[in-house]
């Protein structure tokens, strides 16, 4: 497959690996994916989580794996071999145990529809979106839900603010862009804490841009929105495309956009440089994300005075 536009940033493009667990078909964006392996021996952990099937070492790299059946609620099938993907994403490699591997479509953030609150639910659900693929439904799951839900260590560090001074920025407003529910709650608590009160909160690239757009024709964008913090991977609109946008426009190019997603690395790195985004932080890093937040509303404010 020619996968030369995804080189490109801001295209709200995708790749989806498509894969199967007992009769049902799932995906998982490529970028989070390091390799594929044909099954491996796993060796069990002691009264590890029952979702964890054990550790392998390929090349000298100790890595979980975590059998999808299991986590999704089929029972095992002992004529089912598998394979592994290993994924990397907040600082973390994790290896999944599946049936079999369809391949890889590549696809628009649009194609993509947010599940409701019966499919997916802010403290269980661990689907972030449905792809309809021919005559099929692919459930995009939310491999970052699955991992924080074994280890809660792997999420949000939210006591990284229990000793962070808060002051009143209540006149510096925030436009969020984030499709999890449970991690925008989160990220609203923290930016409370450290005193931004003023929150304008949207579930994925598409609605927070319709937010700009809206305030751009009132003619108050650059007093309504002092920054916007946005995820990568959402529905409708992803938030490269989204701080392409931004950047793009002769009004809204000067507020500040900070990238906050799981998927940092070095190449997601320079696809958020080349879109213009003013930093990227990866999600554990909820301290370093209030600062960075700090210093530049600080300057945007300073500058338009």
């Amino acid at each position: 497959m020619d996968t030369n536009i995804l080189l490109e940033s801001g295209t709200n493009e995708l790749e989806i690996l498509e894969f199967k667990v007992a009769d049902n078909y799932y995906g998982i964006n490529v970028a989070k994916i390091r390799e594929i392996l044909t099954y491996q021996h796993v060796t069990p952990v002691p009264n590890s989580h029952p979702f964890v099937e054990g550790i392998f070492m390929p090349r000298d790299t100790m890595i979980s794996v975590i059998n999808l059946r299991k986590c999704l609620g089929y029972e095992n099938d002992p004529s089912i071999i598998g394979l592994f993907f290993i994924t990397n994403f907040n600082n973390l490699n994790t290896a999944f145990h599946v049936d079999e591997v369809l391949g890889i479509h590549r696809v628009s953030w649009e194609d993509i529809n947010t599940p409701d609150g019966t499919i997916s639910s802010d403290d269980k659900g661990v689907s972030t979106g449905v792809l309809k693929l021919e005559d099929r439904l692919v459930v995009i799951l939310d491999f970052e839900k699955i991992v924080s839900n074994i280890n809660p260590e792997t999420g949000l560090k939210v006591s990284d603010m229990d000793n962070y001074e808060s002051r009143d920025r209540s006149k510096s407003p925030i436009l969020l862009a984030e499709d999890s529910a449970l991690l925008s709650k989160l990220i609203q608590e923290c930016l409370h804490k450290a005193g931004y009160t003023n929150l304008i909160v949207n579930e994925n690239g598409q609605a927070a841009w319709d937010k700009l757009v809206e305030f751009y024709n009132k003619g108050t964008v650059l007093d309504d929105v002092h920054l916007v913090i946005t995820d990568i991977e959402m529905p409708q609109m992803d938030g490269h495309r989204l701080t392409k946008l931004i950047k793009d426009h002769d009004v809204m190019k000067n507020i500040p956009v900070v990238i906050f997603s799981s998927l940092i690395n070095e190449e997601i790195r320079r696809k958020g440089e080349a879109v213009g985004a003013d930093a990227q932080l990866t999600k554990p890093e909820i301290g370093k994300l209030v600062s960075a937040v700090d210093e530049l509303v600080d300057k945007y404010e300073h500058a338009r005075k």
